[in-house]
């Protein structure tokens, strides 16, 4: 019985005679011969498929079976640098399993709208497939790193009683007797109560935003990644931020720079990321950015424009800190020499892709924190158990949110968060 091989692994097998199964990605004839281009899930190669090497039936059925159909080869495996990923199978045997015909994504170009409709059937494109495994390793490593530092993965609920970064990006879900629930817009409060029971947490799910906007940097549904760490100050969490980021960069750089070149990406601009970090004051950063022409007075948010301009001066990513207090949510410790400003930070990505992380130290006085409630006109009663963490054994804490598809869209070079999620969640778009 021939060993199946999966083409991620041709490596190991050249020189022997392996089962390959999967799907005709794309193909052309010439003559006697068929160079079909093949896909498994975990890679595409090259397979060289002779008329003299196969029986009449397995080559009139090759002949026939259209793109996207599944087969199952046996060939030996070669090494060869000019082929799609310097492998080819020189093909002994072939089976068709499903012959099919008029796959929508042929290889010429197709318009957005139509990609997205199609995004069932688009995520087979090398494109697309090499965008998925290099989110896959960016995940992995980040849980990695948290793990190896000593934290540990507590999850947090998706419905929630109240929120947590604005009430007004809130979706609401009828909750029986209970009323209204809200889809999470970050796991960070929980978080809270987790890390005065573990010291060091993580929490890593979908979160939601019922945002109205229609920008490159937006979905309503996303992933976010949020440690928070007790005994700790800003400084504290954005070493971990920093350090996460350099580790998941080097390892994707070691595992997928195949996905990474198929994408066109400049790995030198991901070379160049080593920590620390460069840390802007905000002042600093309002200085930059209207020196360079922005009418973004103190006191505002950075907009889109405004974080690529503050990038630009930079390699690296940079640490932008001390927002105002005005502009931060209710939990966000002040800065103990200015009580204008707050200890928060955000991390900018260079190349213009904007805030990757949020974060900073939370309050931990129940007084204070229970004054910011009622000045941001949050209910009381929705937040009793929060303010009680602060009663029962409080202590500095400190955490931040990364956004998993901002960051992939950074790593990946490409121009849009809708490609860094298998199936994208937009102000206009919930099919498929």
């Amino acid at each position: 019985m021939t060993d199946i091989a999966r083409i991620q692994d041709f490596q190991r097998h050249v020189g022997a005679t392996m089962k390959v199964q999967g799907w005709i990605h794309n193909k052309r004839s010439s003559g006697k011969l068929q160079f079909l281009i093949l896909r498994d899930g975990t890679g595409f190669a090259q397979a060289v498929v002779s008329k003299a090497a196969l029986s009449e039936e397995a080559w009139v059925s090759l002949e026939k079976a259209g793109q996207e159909s599944s087969v199952e080869i046996t060939g030996l495996i070669k090494e060869d640098k000019r082929a799609p990923g310097g492998f080819e199978i020189d093909v002994k045997d072939a089976t068709v399993i499903q012959s099919t015909h008029d796959f929508p994504i042929t290889p010429k170009d197709h318009g957005t709208a139509f990609l997205m409709e199609n995004r069932h059937l688009w995520l087979r494109s090398e494109r697309q497939h090499a965008v998925i495994r290099i989110r896959h390793a960016v995940i992995k490593a980040f849980r990695d790193y948290l793990d190896d530092q000593g934290f540990t993965l507590v999850d947090t609920p998706i419905f929630t009683p109240a929120a947590c970064e604005g009430t007004t990006t809130l979706f609401g879900v009828p909750y029986f007797d209970e009323g209204t629930a809200y889809l999470t817009q970050s796991g960070q409060l929980y978080n809270e109560a987790n890390a005065a029971a573990h010291g060091k947490v993580y929490c890593f799910g979908p979160t939601f935003r019922a945002e109205k906007s229609k920008t490159r940097r937006h979905l309503t549904e996303f992933w976010m990644l949020e440690p928070e760490m007790a005994f700790a100050h800003l400084a504290d969490a954005f070493e971990v931020a920093q350090n996460m980021i350099c580790f998941a960069i080097q390892r994707v750089l070691a595992t997928k720079k195949l996905e990474l070149e198929r994408l066109g990406r400049d790995l030198t601009r991901l070379e160049k990321v080593k920590a620390p970090f460069p840390w802007v004051h905000y002042d600093d950063a309002i200085k930059i950015i209207r020196e360079k022409g922005s009418k973004t007075e103190w006191g505002s948010d950075f907009g889109g424009t405004d974080e690529t301009v503050l990038a630009e001066s930079f390699d690296q990513p940079i640490i932008v800190h001390r927002f105002p207090s005005a502009i931060k949510a209710f939990y966000m410790e002040p800065d103990p020499t200015d009580a204008r400003y707050s200890l928060s930070a955000d991390i900018l990505a260079p190349e213009g892709y904007g805030e990757i992380v949020g974060g900073g130290e939370r309050i931990s006085d129940p007084d204070l924190l229970l004054k910011r409630l009622h000045d941001h006109g949050l209910p009381e009663e929705a937040f009793r158990w929060y303010i009680d963490l602060r009663k029962y054994g409080s202590m500095p804490h400190a955490g931040f949110g990364l956004g998993v598809e901002r960051f992939v869209t950074w790593i990946c070079g490409i121009d849009h968060l809708r490609e860094a999620i298998a199936f994208p969640r937009m102000l206009y778009r919930i099919y498929p």
